[in-house]
This record gives C-alpha cells, structure tokens and sequence, in this order.
C-alpha cells in the first residue's frame, strides 16, 4: 500500500508509479497536456495500479470525444476483467463505480457517486475534479458550488493544491450568482498560484456575467504569459477575451483573435468556442461565410454518433453558418433516430431529448429566417437549456438567438420582456442596451431608441 501528495492509500502500485500519478494530477489541476504522459507512465510502470487505470479512465471520458471515450472504455473493461474487485480498497472500488456509470453514459450517478466519495475522502483531488467536470457538463450551478465548498475545510493554507481547490470553488460561485465572492476567491486562487488557468477562467467569468468587460480585458491582458499557452484551456480562454471585444462592439478584435487563435482547432473544446464565436456575429449581421466553411468541415467526424448534446448544438451552429442544411438537418435526423431505441440511464439521451434537439431546429429555423419556428421553439425551454452543460457565459449563444428572433420575427412583446430581464439584471451591458434601442426603433419610439444608443455608447467609453 502507498500514500499519495493528499494522505490517501493507494494499491498496486510502485513508488515510481505514485510519483507520476501525483504529477499526472498536478497536471490535470493546471489543465496541462502532460497530463496524459504522466498518467500513461503510471500504469507504464504499474499496469494494474487502480487509481492509476481510474485516472486514465476520466481523461479519456470527461473529453467530451467519443472515440476518447470508446477507447477507455475498452481499457477500462479489459482491466476489470483481470483484477480482484473485492481486494482493492474502499476508496478504489467506490472510484471503479463511478467511473463505470460514466462509462455508462449516466453522467448523474457518476456525479453522486464522486460526490459520496468526497464526503468520506474531502482531499482527494482527482474526486474533485472529475465532479467538478461532471457538474459543469450537466449545468448543475448548485453542485459546482457545494460540491467543492463541502470539501474546503479540509484543505489547509499551506497545501501543494488548495489554490486550484479555490479556483474551482470560485467557479461553482459564479455559475450560481454569487458574484462578489467569486471574485474573491478566484483571485485568492490567482494569488496562491499564477498559472491556475481555471481559477483565471472564473475570474473572468464573473466580469462576464456583471458586464464588466473592461475589467476583464486588464485582468487578462495583466495575466497573458500565465494562460495563453501550454494548457488544454487556451484557447476556452481566448474565446472570453472574444467575448469582450465584442461586447465593446470591436468585431474587428474578435475577429482577429478568431483567426490567430480559434481557426483551426482540433478538439470539440476548441471547435464549439469558435462556433460560439461566429454565431454571436451571425446574430449580429457579420455572416463569415469562409470561416464559417471550414469550420462545418472540422465536425462531421466529431458528431457521426451521440455523445454529448452541447457538441451537437455547436455542430448545427457551424452548418448552419456554412449555409449547410442538409447536414444541420441530417444530424437532428440521426438524433431523433437516437431518441427512439430509450437507453435507460444514459443522460445524453434526456439532454437531447429536452434541450438539445429543440436547439438545434430552432437554429436550422432561425438560419432559414423562420423566426416564429424559432421562438415556438426556444421560448418555452428558455429557463431549462442549463441542462445540457455548459456555462452560463455559453449559453447565452440560445438567450441571444431567441432575443434576435423575437426582434426579426416582430414578437416584440416577447422581446421587450427578454430585454427588460437582461437590462435589470445587467445595466451595464452595453449590448443590452442595443437591443432596447433596437426593439425602440421597431415600436416607433425614436427618441427611446437614441437614447439607450447613447447609453451603450457611454458604457463603452467608461472602460
């Protein structure tokens, strides 16, 4: 039996394969792609060292990939079938169930499993982060939150990791509302350690969501050398630095960080933030059509069979932008084929069924300027697309092409009240006030319209 960097008994495995599984978690919490090299050279050393097959078995599912996830599942299996279940320890079988249900596609019971885990073990860091991922790709804010503020007591000042345990608290903060701590803590996280990419990305993600870009712009371009480079985060990162140059109304950057950093990526990661990109200037009347292309030819290997729906919905974004229906259309067919075999357990299949598919027709809908189809079919779902992961910072791609669709289609009852909520909960989004000035000018109140112009002008000026 061996001890890991957090105090926790570990079987099977050599001194050497406990150093490179301490390191591959090191790695993992800094979102590094040696992270894969160390957790390969712990079973390398140690084939059946069970953590270190679990280890590998998260890298491979919490991808959102589905050969990735193909492949571990083979190894996972082939593992289990050659080891004595009974004789590993407690904490390693209870990690050996969880791991199986997300192999089983049932995201939600590998998430209460992890959570059971952190209940009895609060340091053990993989437990955290594999939850943490699993939270974030069903959109449970709640669970982003207590799952990691449960387990804090037990990390101490002076611990190698408690920086990137706070990172992911300030996260679970944001994505629940609690914007002022939040930033505290993701700064703290910052503090204890510069290059915690997450704990960046929640800092930023709390500026996102109080409309402070400007803020944000400083705090990343302060940190640049710290996240821009050598991390699977990147370009997730840059993507945010996007989101601000555009809310300032700089297409122009966006754009120029769309081609330096976000054309051309490889993973679904990368693929739905250049999506997310594009489909923001879509709404807003820059339709990209070459990037756009490209982009639609990066996805059909990606989306040939089920997995995750928030990677559908991106895929959809990108044939559509491409002016590729055919293939939007012939994907929500193999998905509506998928919906019909029921597979008990398995929580892509709910997330398609109630957010994904009505997503993705209602942006085949809007792309062919069917705008009602749009609206009938985004407005009753508005309050539920968390569902299908993803951040609150990402599904505001939905929120703004259900708002565009009310103003294009001439539903402005529904657009004045979609505004009035971003307006009050945001005032200082210079987009928001756009969109009141926009939805002014249709109901023929000029001045109105000017007037929150000016405001959105002003706002932008005050950065």
């Amino acid at each position: 039996m061996t001890i890991d960097q957090h105090g926790l008994a570990m079987s099977g495995a050599s001194r050497a394969a406990v150093r490179h599984y301490d390191q591959a978690i090191d790695e993992l919490l800094h979102f590094r792609v040696e992270v894969d090299a160390e957790s390969a050279a712990a079973l390398a050393d140690s084939p059946d060292f069970p953590m270190g097959q679990v280890l590998a078995a998260y890298l491979g599912l919490l991808t959102t990939e589905a050969d990735d996830a193909r492949a571990a599942r083979q190894r996972f299996a082939a593992w289990r079938a050659r080891i004595d279940h009974p004789s590993l320890l407690p904490r390693e079988r209870a990690h050996v169930e969880a791991v199986q249900a997300l192999l089983d596609g049932d995201f939600l019971t590998c998430g209460a499993l992890l959570g059971r885990i952190t209940e009895e073990h609060p340091r053990d860091a993989l437990a955290l982060a594999a939850g943490h991922q699993v939270d974030f790709f069903t959109g449970d804010a709640r669970s982003l939150r207590d799952r990691i503020g449960g387990a804090l007591n037990a990390w101490h000042d002076d611990d190698r990791h408690v920086g990137h345990v706070l990172g992911m608290y300030a996260f679970g903060l944001e994505e629940a509302g609690h914007y002022d701590r939040s930033e505290e803590v993701g700064l703290r996280a910052v503090e204890l350690n510069a290059r915690d990419v997450w704990g960046i990305h929640a800092v930023v993600h709390t500026y996102e969501m109080q409309g402070r870009f400007g803020d944000g712009v400083r705090y990343l371009d302060a940190r640049l050398d710290d996240w821009s480079t050598g991390t699977f985060f990147n370009v997730h990162n840059w993507w945010h630095y996007s989101l601000y140059a555009l809310e300032s109304g700089d297409a122009a950057r966006a754009l120029a960080i769309y081609d330096a950093v976000l054309a051309g990526g490889q993973s679904s990661m990368e693929l739905l933030d250049a999506a997310a990109l594009l489909w923001r200037l879509l709404l807003e009347g820059s339709p990209e059509e070459k990037r756009w292309r490209a982009l639609a030819d990066a996805w059909p290997v990606r989306v040939a069979e089920p997995f995750y729906a928030f990677n559908d919905m991106h895929a959809v974004m990108s044939y559509v932008g491409a002016g590729r229906f055919q293939d939007a259309e012939e994907l929500i067919r193999g998905r509506e084929a998928y919906l019909a075999e029921p597979r008990p357990g398995v929580t892509n299949q709910a997330m398609t069924a109630r957010v994904g598919l009505p997503v993705c027709r209602a942006l085949v809908a809007f792309g062919k300027a069917d705008y009602d189809a749009a609206v009938d079919l985004l407005y009753p779902i508005r309050h539920r697309v968390n569902e299908f992961g993803g951040s609150h910072a990402q599904r505001d791609a939905v929120q703004k092409t259900l708002l565009e669709a009310t103003l294009r289609g001439g539903r402005l009852d529904l657009a004045r009240v979609l505004v009035s909520e971003r307006i009050n909960v945001r005032p200082c989004s210079p987009f928001n006030w756009l969109k009141q000035g926009a939805l002014a000018e249709q109901l023929g109140d000029r001045a109105a319209a000017a007037a929150a112009r000016l405001r959105a002008e002003e706002l932008v000026r005050r950065t």
